[in-house]
Formats: structure tokens, sequence, C-alpha cells
């Protein structure tokens, strides 16, 4: 365990090849081996089996990407270690491009980093039915009063638009520094919730749907203004020169330090199953500042 913690340290990622992990109840204790405490109370993700705390991976449609991210990093609680199993390898495609924070924060402009660390982000999330994940799957609970109770002593603000709907908006980081590294991290989900990062004609359609406001997520600077298309674009340039990412086999396990490494996933083909776990939480007030 000390080996594993010092090389994920030094290199943000670990990939375990060729030995027997065959189900994600086998997967479930390496993850627990090596992080003991896994999280079971994850709201983002279906559950796989029924012990709790292993996850499929995000149901998304196989023709599209989905954009880096770190896990969990747009509310005030995440996990610091995550793991992938590869049940089933697809046909084509299929990766997970993994992007290493450290050296994005190194690379981007210094007056873009410096933005970003001032100002930080604001996520907004509409809970719309059908589009994503409900706020009851979410949240844990049907009662409203219990929800407004967990967003605020979240650091969120919360309001039930039209009675039904629930939109949260959440401050957060965009720039931060590894607890234990001390180094300086882009450590975010700006692409995965800026508009800018949809296909144009999605784009369009939602807007016309559910105006800017509404729409299912969306991120802004701290203060609310607008984070440029251009600088998403920027970023989006960036992410996908210098991300590494290779075939997935059947039965490979992927470490990774959360803070350290973003993830992605690309387009594929044919069946694909890849669970996940996570563990070793930690509350953004619990960081050095950056």
């Amino acid at each position: 365990r000390d080996y594993l913690a010092r090389n994920l340290l030094a290199h943000g990622a670990i990939l375990l090849r060729g030995f027997n992990v065959g189900s994600p109840a086998d997967f479930e204790r390496v993850a627990g081996a090596v992080c003991p405490e896994l999280f079971g109370e994850y709201g983002d993700l279906p559950r796989e089996g029924v012990s709790g705390k292993v996850y499929a991976s995000t149901p998304y449609p196989a023709n599209q990407p989905i954009l880096f991210h770190n896990e969990s990093s747009h509310l005030p609680r995440w996990p610091l270690k995550q793991f992938f199993f590869c049940v089933q390898a697809s046909e084509t495609g299929g990766e997970t491009p993994l992007l290493d924070c450290r050296e994005i924060a190194q690379a981007l402009d210094p007056a873009l980093l410096q933005r970003f660390t001032e100002k930080g982000l604001m996520y907004v999330r509409n809970f719309c039915e059908d589009i994503d994940v409900s706020w009851q799957d979410f949240f844990k609970t049907k009662d409203k009063k219990e929800v407004e109770k967990i967003c605020h002593e979240g650091g969120m603000t919360c309001e039930w638009v039209k009675g039904r709907t629930l939109r949260i908006k959440q401050l957060a980081r965009a720039v931060s520094r590894h607890p234990v590294t001390k180094e300086i991290v882009f450590f975010n989900q700006v692409q995965l919730h800026h508009p800018y990062c949809l296909d144009p004609a999605t784009r369009k359609s939602l807007v016309a749907l559910f105006k800017e406001e509404g729409l299912p997520r969306n991120v802004y600077y701290g203060d609310g203004s607008k984070i440029e298309d251009s600088t998403m674009e920027q970023l989006g340039k960036l992410f996908w020169e210098r991300c590494k990412s290779f075939p997935w086999q059947n039965g490979d396990l992927i470490m990774l330090d959360n803070m350290l490494i973003s993830h992605a996933r690309k387009p594929f083909t044919g069946a694909r199953k890849i669970v996940v776990a996570m563990g070793e939480m930690i509350n953004a007030t619990d960081l050095p500042p950056v």
C-alpha cells in the first residue's frame, strides 16, 4: 500500500494489468485493500451490485465523448482516490484519457490561470426530468426541507423553480493546492458544465428549451460573469494535446489521485462496462491556500 501511495503521488495514476480480478466484487476488494474508506453515498452515478460502494460509469451516449473533469470537484467534498475497473472493453474506442492537472496549471497562460485562481467558479445545476439524475436520487431524499438543509450545510444556494425543479448554485475553486504534495492543480469540472462544450445543435436546442439560466448544467466565473467561449476553446485544445490514453483490456484496473489527474471518455462502439469506486473523502475547507 505504501509503494502504491508513493507512486500515485509521483505519477497521479497507476495502471494495474494482468492479475486475477474478474468481477466487480473482486474489484471492490482490491480497491478496499488500497483505500479502506470507500465512499458509498455518491449521487451522480448508478450503483453496481449490492454493496453500495461500486458504481457503474456515467450513462452517456456512446457516440459522444465525456469531457475532462475531476470527480465531484464542483462540490464541497470529493474523493482523493478513484478507481476504474474494466469488466468489458468496447470493440472500438472507449478509452479513458488522463490529464495531469499540475501540468495544465503550469502550461496555462499566467494571466488566465490568475483569473481562474482569483475568481474561482460558480456551478449552476438545474435538475430537469429525463435530462439528468433526479434531485431525489442525487440527494438521496424526497424531502425538500432535507435538501435545503443539505445545501445550506454544503455552502450551496438552492431554489425551487415553479415549485418543482431544483436549481442549485455552488461556489468552488478552479485552482487548488494538493493537500499532500502542495502542488498547484487545475482542479475543476469547467469542461463538463460549460455549454460551449456541447455540440452546437444540442446547445442551440437546450437554450431554446430552457433558456440560459435553466440549462441542466452551466458554469460561470465565481463573480457570476460568463466564461468566454474563446477561453473554453483554448482549454479544450490544451487538454487534448496533453492527455494520455490507451485501449482498455478486460481486467484492467486504474488508480487515480483525483486532484492530480482529471479523466474523460472517448466515444466507442460495442458493449463497454467500466465500474468505479472512490474513497478518502476530503473537504474544500481542508485544503491549504493557493
